[in-house]
């Protein structure tokens, strides 16, 4: 589950590591597996002493070798399927596994473009079947769906990328060394015309842009598959913007008092990747609200359990996973 992604960044670079291409090979993963296994947290990565791309470790390697079932088991976790193989899964029809989506169920895991540069959703097989097996879940498996939620669907709701944008982000946040980097991680996440509101430095607006987190593209730049992926991972919801911006500028304030973005001629900036002691305000500041959707009484996203009672808005999984992380080591 999204929940339980272990994604905290290493203190310290082993001696001995492997770069992902080689780490995928000897853990008998496909590219898109491995890369799927860091996202979640599954093979845990650190950074790379040239400040490169992040490296495997080789103890984690064995630790990975060293579980049952590996490397089935490990494959299994990170099985990602469409919308037609999830519904088998759930026993439920295409059409029912697209609407529980839509409305923010089922929160997808990846994303590619077909050939006719059309969105196809990709979900862990192992959420779904979690959620299929929730007792709570069962009026949405074959019951009638709550006139609230059939109201919004009907009004054209999807909120697929905003849940993916979640996931994305708390593994972007769970990947950031310092304050800067989760500056960078969140700006990333906005569109240029809001940093620029609220980044009023050029200096700190640069060092943003190169702190910012490798993009997950699509296409050549500027092409039609790639202006098609910076709309999904650009947030476009009012209440994620606000979360986005308050979260940007609580990173910024604990990022300037860390050490100011490097200036011209200013002499040799502290690395980018210095550890910072992590910042208290995220455990009790402004939580990402959960998708305006009340499907039922009780109902859980992708086996989420939730008490039948109503509760206040929680951090979807991604975030979630990150905040209580943070709160941990606060």
């Amino acid at each position: 589950m999204g929940g339980n992604t272990i994604a905290t960044p290493a203190t310290r670079v082993p001696a001995a590591s492997l770069a992902q291409s080689r780490a995928a090979r000897e853990l008998g993963l496909k590219r898109g597996e491995f890369e799927l296994a860091v996202r979640l947290g599954r093979v845990r990565t650190v950074p790379a002493h040239d400040g490169g791309r992040r490296r495997v470790a080789r103890e984690e390697i064995e630790r990975l070798r060293d579980t049952a079932g590996f490397p089935d088991s490990l494959r299994e976790h990170v099985r990602a399927v469409g919308t037609t193989e999830g519904a088998g899964l759930m026993d439920i029809t295409t059409a029912r596994f697209t609407r529980l989506a839509r409305a923010g169920m089922l929160t997808p895991v990846r994303f590619y473009l077909n050939r006719y540069r059309a969105v196809v959703w990709l979900y862990l097989a192992e959420e779904l079947r979690e959620f299929a097996a929730a007792e709570v879940n069962a009026p949405l498996m074959t019951g009638r769906a709550p006139d609230r939620m059939r109201a919004r669907l009907d009004a054209g709701i999807d909120l697929r990328p905003r849940n993916w944008r979640s996931r994305h982000a708390g593994h972007l946040l769970g990947q950031s060394a310092d304050a800067w980097e989760r500056a960078a991680a969140v700006a990333s996440l906005l569109d240029p015309v809001t940093v620029l509101e609220l980044v009023k430095c050029p200096y700190e607006r640069g060092y943003l842009s190169k702190l910012r987190p490798e993009s997950t593209g699509h296409g050549a730049p500027d092409s039609p598959s790639a202006r098609i992926t910076e709309r999904i991972m650009t947030a476009d919801d009012p209440h994620e913007i606000s979360w986005l911006r308050a979260s940007l500028l609580l990173s910024l304030a604990e990022a300037r008092r860390l050490r100011p973005a490097p200036r011209p001629n200013a002499g040799t900036p502290v690395a980018a990747h210095q550890e910072a002691p992590a910042p208290t305000t995220y455990s009790n500041g402004v939580a990402p609200p959960e998708p305006d959707v009340a499907p039922t009484e009780g109902a859980t996203r992708t086996g989420e359990q939730r008490p039948a009672e109503a509760e206040p808005p929680r951090p979807s999984r991604g975030m979630l996973g990150w905040l209580r992380r943070r709160g941990a080591g606060a």
